[in-house]
């Protein structure tokens, strides 16, 4: 529990300060997509930030590998597609293009281990 506490407090302070730096520094320095792409970046790492409280908060009841595979996904997830969004909207090069649907693919993951996991505790 105490390490996807971490992670998601962590990855909470660097979406804010990247979604402040996106609306401020950003503004009028690069083109409306690349701004967009790190709007869409921050948002979905916050999203995720979020998720991962809830997988430390059920880390704490259970030690469900659906559980662990969620958090472990979500953390992936951020770092491929937040970042690889993030690196385009601060340099506008789609040199990481390919990256960011296997950020997405992680997401997915994340959420479908939650629901494995849902499913199989609940029994």
């Amino acid at each position: 529990m105490k390490l996807w506490l971490t992670l998601a407090a962590l990855n909470g302070f660097i979406a804010v300060a990247a979604g402040a730096f996106g609306a401020h520094g950003l503004q009028g320095r690069v083109g409306e997509r690349a701004l967009a792409a790190f709007e869409t970046g921050a948002q979905y790492h916050m999203y995720h930030a979020l998720a991962l409280i809830a997988v430390a908060w059920l880390a704490s009841l259970s030690t469900h590998s659906g559980i662990t595979l969620a958090g472990w996904a979500f953390f992936i997830g951020i770092i491929l597609f937040s970042g690889s969004l993030y690196f385009y909207g601060l340099t506008e090069s789609r040199a990481l293009v390919l990256v960011t649907p296997l950020g997405g693919l992680a997401f997915l993951i994340g959420w479908a281990a939650l629901v494995w996991a849902a499913v199989t505790l609940a029994r």
